[in-house]
């Protein structure tokens, strides 16, 4: 009887397969949890080695903004969350530029590097992800 070592047993991959993911955030940063949410979502996703980009709309626009202090509000900073995206490989950051026009905002009053897009490039941006989760 011929058998195989170990070593040389074919074993299938017990790895998933990459998905890539999109977070879109829509809600202002505290007005309630779900901009926070959001952003937790795009870090535990990035955590298990999942791509992740992450789109601000509307009034999530609101969340980019730098020197927020809603310790008044006895809330914690959404900035600290911004700050680490980067070390969890979440370096993709899309902001809607008609959202900004709307507000009033320009890139220069964000607190970290975003790509800003136009309507239709959202729709095409929208198309290229397996997973569009949004806040």
């Amino acid at each position: 009887m011929n058998k195989t070592p170990a070593s040389e047993t074919p074993v299938e991959s017990t790895l998933t397969p990459q998905k890539s993911f999109l977070i879109i955030n829509r809600r202002a940063p505290y007005a309630c949890n779900q901009a926070r949410e959001g952003l937790d979502t795009a870090l535990t996703t990035a955590i298990f080695e999942q791509p992740v980009s992450i789109l601000f709309l509307s009034d999530g626009v609101w969340q980019l903004l730098k020197d927020q202090n809603p310790a008044e509000l006895g809330q914690k900073n959404l900035a600290a969350n911004l700050q680490v995206l980067p070390m969890y490989d979440i370096e993709q950051l899309y902001v809607c530029a008609e959202a900004l026009d709307d507000r009033n905002l320009s890139i220069d009053q964000l607190a970290v590097p975003v790509t800003p897009l136009r309507h239709n490039e959202i729709k095409v941006l929208i198309q290229q992800y397996d997973h569009v989760l949004t806040f």
